[in-house]
């Protein structure tokens, strides 16, 4: 009974920040890029699924040998509390994607699950680019633009709120800060 009103209470405020972000986000909206720059988003959000950072990791690996293996860990750890952080909250809240709400919004690229609330994506492009770059601080040049690029995609290809994506980049900073304080 609590978790409903809490959960109702969450969809509620959710659907009013939406109303007021959708004429921006239809403003964002990729259907008016060009062809390349929606198709770079796109590859920046499949990239953004895992493929990207589970190269990173086996990079590390292959160009350090036994010595990344702290910073793989300690990427693992806080990437599948970030997957358990950002499912939780996507169950609790439901909020239904901007293209589902708005038909002023194209969704450009298919969406890995049904909820919006918050970016999962951005969440772990976040944690991982943070956790990698304090174990090896020059890979930032590679890591904080391509953060940037797969949190603008969620943005353009319709997939995500402003708030999802600034919500998912403040947890992300948080697990990734908890779990280096931590490890």
């Amino acid at each position: 009974m609590q978790r409903d009103r809490l959960s109702l209470a969450a969809h509620h405020g959710l659907n009013r920040l939406a109303a007021c972000e959708h004429a921006w986000l239809a403003r964002m909206n990729g259907v008016r890029l060009p062809d390349w720059e929606v198709g770079l988003l796109r590859l920046a959000s499949r990239l953004g699924d895992g493929v990207f950072w589970y190269a990173l990791m086996g990079a590390l690996i292959a160009w350090h040998g036994l010595d990344a293996l702290p910073a793989v860990l300690h990427m693992i750890v806080a990437g599948l509390t970030g997957t358990l952080v950002y499912k939780w909250l996507k169950g609790a809240t439901e909020r239904p994607r901007p293209y589902q709400v708005c038909p002023t919004i194209c969704c450009l690229s298919a969406p890995l699950d049904r909820f919006s609330f918050p970016s999962g994506h951005t969440l772990h492009a976040v944690v991982f680019s943070l956790v990698v770059t304090a174990y090896y601080p020059p890979l930032g040049w590679l890591v904080w633009p391509f953060t940037a690029l797969v949190a603008a995609s969620r943005l353009v290809l319709g997939l995500h709120y402003v708030s999802d994506v600034a919500v998912g980049a403040l947890l992300g900073g948080t697990i990734a800060a908890l779990t280096l304080a931590l490890l």
